[in-house]
């Protein structure tokens, strides 16, 4: 039976709401359980993710749907299951509140929660078995699985942990997993949310070089503030022959279709990896697959990261002073800011608060 509490947010009630057109209004939040918890959200941070539900860019959406999954907020009720929270406990949310976490999920037992078939996202998804709806943190509430969100160190500001709930944790996980650190060369292909967030971690796992690639190099600037020794721009002739074999491993945060995929695998070195975790929403061209066969480069895709890695990485970040590039607005002005958004505005992640 659905839930009859009501919860206050910012809805979208079809692909036009990408354009500004949210409508502040009430939203009936899943069925509270033993097991959930309520927050009174402080603070969203804004992920290329929400405008790709918003406008159904990948696929037609859950209207009306709540977007927002960088939620930070403080615990306002619990079930009586959950142990780990106080009420007043400051929490992240991240973009999956869900998974079955059964003994027999091989998934959730190795630590790959974001790769079970009965995982659920914040927004825009279904809880299994039952008729509830998955809201995000576009809202003044929220309630989410207690087993899905963390507690926010105290040295991390609420807006500076927000973004990091989604787009720091879906670098940092390849990074981590794929040998980022001593002795090893990074590229971080696109210089934005998620980029940015790529070149902090790179640098904080230690890796030896850390080097940005972008179609140009307008942002070196912010690029050698972020830590890394420079820029790579793939606009200029012969970048590829000029970096052959150079990086162990490559994180690619881009969304457009055309990049030069065969490019990007060509100057990894022998045996090195090439993780692409931006979505694009059209069809990439044909690949030639020269470079997986003769340099034996690895191509692989990634989804966020697990519980205990967004764990590890809040901690990293607080002990290691981490500081998410963001800007901060109100939660009222939010259609304002998703034009912004739009318009490749932020630099390098905006931040919603109530």
């Amino acid at each position: 039976m659905p839930s009859t509490d009501e919860f206050t947010g910012w809805l979208g009630l079809d692909a036009k709401s990408v354009e500004g057109n949210l409508v502040k209004a009430t939203f009936n939040p899943k069925v509270f359980t033993d097991d959930d918890i309520d927050i009174k959200i402080s603070h969203c941070g804004m992920c290329a993710s929400d405008l790709h539900t918003l406008r159904s860019g990948w696929g037609a959406s859950l209207y009306p749907v709540v977007v927002g999954h960088e939620i930070i907020g403080t615990v306002t009720r619990k079930g009586k299951n959950v142990t780990q929270f106080e009420i007043g406990d400051r929490v992240g949310v991240g973009a999956q509140c869900a998974s079955c976490l059964k003994d027999d999920c091989y998934e959730c037992t190795h630590d790959n929660e974001p790769y079970c078939s009965d995982r659920v996202f914040t927004y825009n998804d279904k809880y299994p078995g039952t008729d509830d709806v998955a809201y995000g943190g576009y809202a003044l509430e929220g309630r989410y699985p207690a087993s899905f969100a963390f507690k926010i160190p105290d040295g991390l500001p609420s807006e500076i942990a927000a973004p990091m709930m989604c787009g720091g944790i879906t670098v940092y996980s390849p990074l981590k997993r794929n040998g980022a650190g001593p002795g090893k060369t990074v590229g971080i292909v696109g210089i934005g949310g998620l980029g940015h967030f790529g070149l902090l971690f790179a640098k904080a796992l230690g890796s030896d070089k850390v080097y940005a690639i972008s179609r140009s190099k307008a942002k070196e600037a912010d690029v050698l503030a972020m830590g890394a020794e420079g820029i790579i721009a793939t606009k200029e002739p012969g970048w590829a022959k000029e970096w052959t074999r150079k990086f162990d491993v490559i994180v690619s945060t881009v969304n457009n279709s055309d990049m030069p995929l065969h490019d990007y695998l060509s100057i990894l070195k022998p045996g090195g990896r090439f993780v692409q975790v931006g979505l694009p929403e059209e069809p990439i061209p044909q690949l030639k697959f020269g470079p997986l066969v003769t340099m034996n480069v690895h191509l692989l895709g990634s989804l966020l990261g697990s519980r205990s890695e967004i764990t590890e990485m809040l901690e990293t970040s607080a002990a290691k002073g981490i500081k998410s590039w963001v800007k901060t607005y109100p939660m009222e002005e939010v259609n304002e800011v998703l034009k912004l958004m739009e318009a490749g505005e932020a630099k390098y992640r905006f931040v919603l608060s109530n």
